[in-house]
């Protein structure tokens, strides 16, 4: 865990930002806020006017195929769409993002909950039935995490979203596919936030667009250092980016088959 992000963290309800030190780090707060503008741009897409369930649809459906692909499991998005793919892990990725809109009120209230009920949503057919919402080690460390995400309306929301998936990928608290939660629970939390609240931001897809900055930056992350945890928060910044030029695609293709 980036132990300093917690220096100043206790319990439930952050009555401060224990996570600002971070927008100090060179080049963050620039990239964070550039790709907020991107998805802010995005969000005025004429498609979203009257075909905003359709194009939240296929941003869900490609966020759901791109993060089992960055799990090991790739499939062409045609076929997941056609549903001839029965791969449990792409399932169980297409169930967290059919599941993840029922969640958004619960996470911030009670994140280990709704953690649990990612892992069922997204191991079942995976791991036995009685490894399904159940910790494999770091309780305290997901404790910490969720104290983070309780309550906290302070920390802005890209950061957040990005210090919980960095954070959950580095421990992979479940078994199975646990970077299919760690990929949700960062994208609950771009929606319960407001930043994305209709859920077009697939996130997944910028990951799996830069997987081997991906792979890189999380890995870099893991370390704790100044320089890991920045590398990682350009990524995220990055990735978000890729993914609100991903809406304005969507919203092109679903004008043009009107």
């Amino acid at each position: 865990m980036c132990s300093p992000c917690f220096d100043r963290f206790t319990g439930y309800g952050v009555p401060v930002d224990p996570l600002s030190p971070l927008l100090d780090l060179a080049d963050v707060a620039p990239a964070l806020a550039e790709a907020r503008e991107r998805v802010d741009a995005a969000m005025r897409h004429r498609a979203l006017r009257r075909h905003g369930g359709q194009v939240a649809a296929e941003a869900s459906l490609r966020a759901a195929v791109a993060s089992a692909a960055l799990e090991g499991h790739p499939y062409e998005l045609d076929d997941v769409r056609g549903g001839t793919v029965t791969d449990p892990v792409v399932q169980g990725a297409l169930r967290v993002a059919e599941g993840v809109g029922g969640l958004v009120d619960l996470w911030p209230r009670a994140p280990r909950q709704v953690l649990a009920k990612l892992h069922v949503l997204a191991a079942g057919g995976v791991v036995p039935p009685a490894e399904l919402g159940r910790l494999t080690g770091a309780a305290d460390r997901v404790d910490m995490l969720a104290g983070l995400v309780a309550g906290n309306d302070r920390t802005p929301p890209l950061l957040l979203a990005a210090i919980v998936h960095a954070e959950l990928i580095t421990l992979r608290p479940f078994a199975g596919p646990a970077g299919v939660v760690a990929r949700a629970a960062a994208r609950l939390t771009l929606i319960s936030r407001g930043f994305d609240p209709r859920g077009l931001v697939a996130v997944e897809v910028g990951h799996q667009a830069r997987e081997p900055e991906y792979v890189g930056s999380a890995g870099a992350y893991a370390t704790g250092t100044p320089d890991g945890v920045r590398s990682w928060l350009r990524h995220y910044a990055a990735a978000v980016t890729v993914a609100a030029d991903d809406i304005t695609a969507i919203g092109d293709d679903v004008l043009a088959s009107v």
